[in-house]
């Protein structure tokens, strides 16, 4: 690991049984970063260089990446992991003013935290993800379908890190990513095992009512509601092939009185693509709702 590149201690929490690695930097307001798949804490690196002199800045690895324990037999869900997030913001004995940044499956774990504790919450900041169902719109994408219902994707994704190694190219759009920078992406996810999470983050996509977690994303779409009044930034890469605009449409149904920001060049890593935009975009809104 390129520790330049990653300046942070290591804070490590035991949560069943297993090492939660997360980032705490910094004092003040707390801002609670979620990564998603198959990223970790490392996606929101420079946001937390820009924020930690004034804000306490969190980010934790879910449990099966990043820094954080690879088990087995975990209980990948992010039902499950959005309890493992309330443990850790127990611990750091945070209980009010938190803006939450979320990103890929960073968005349905958050927003399943958020509308378990809303008083917590008092800003929000979604760059490409979802908290709702697929957009009737949007049809489901065939590498992710792979992945999710075949052996083959399955092998793809353990055996030859496929989807690590790949999103860390494609995801991005505007000049391909520095080599030091791809391989921190891809170092933690380095054998067999280590790869178990990122498997199971796709196979536990809910998309029929039978698949499990379906009737907790309705729950979490239909709490949304809770968050009317709540200040929203939202920063859109319209090259991502997966959030696409159809997500992007679904958040503004939801919350017309939001910020929007389209960056069109950028891809579903939006902070590689265009993080010199999005991080002082970021600082505003946090600093003009003090």
């Amino acid at each position: 690991m390129v520790k330049n590149l990653y300046p942070f201690k290591n804070n490590y929490l035991e949560v069943n049984g297993c090492r939660y690695h997360y980032v705490d930097e910094g004092q003040g307001d707390p801002v609670l970063m979620l990564h998603g798949n198959p990223t970790w804490s490392f996606y929101y690196r420079n946001v937390i260089l820009a924020l930690r002199d004034n804000y306490r800045t969190i980010a934790p690895d879910h449990i099966g990446c990043g820094l954080s324990d690879k088990p087995q037999d975990y209980n990948y869900t992010f039902d499950q992991r959005a309890q493992d997030v309330a443990t850790l913001i127990e611990h750091l004995q945070i209980e009010k003013d938190i803006t939450l940044i979320v990103h890929d499956w960073g968005g349905m774990i958050g927003m399943l935290f958020a509308t378990r504790f809303p008083e917590k919450i008092k800003r929000i900041v979604v760059l490409n993800t979802a908290a709702f169902h697929l957009p009737k719109s949007k049809m489901f994408p065939w590498p992710l379908w792979i992945c999710r219902n075949t052996r083959f994707g399955a092998f793809l994704v353990r055996h030859f890190n496929a989807f690590v190694r790949i999103a860390a190219r494609v995801c991005v759009k505007q000049k391909p990513l520095p080599k030091e920078v791809r391989e921190m992406y891809v170092s933690p996810y380095d054998s067999w095992e280590n790869r178990v999470a990122v498997l199971r983050f796709v196979q536990d996509i809910p998309l029929v009512k039978k698949d499990p977690g379906y009737d907790l994303i309705s729950e979490v779409q239909e709490k949304l509601k809770l968050f009317a009044d709540t200040p929203m930034l939202i920063c859109w890469g319209k090259k991502d092939f997966v959030f696409d605009y159809h997500f992007l449409e679904e958040w503004i149904k939801y919350f017309p009185q939001a910020q929007v920001h389209r960056f069109p060049k950028s891809g579903h890593y939006i902070l590689e693509d265009s993080g010199e935009e999005i991080i002082p975009l970021i600082q505003k809104f946090i600093r003009d709702g003090e």
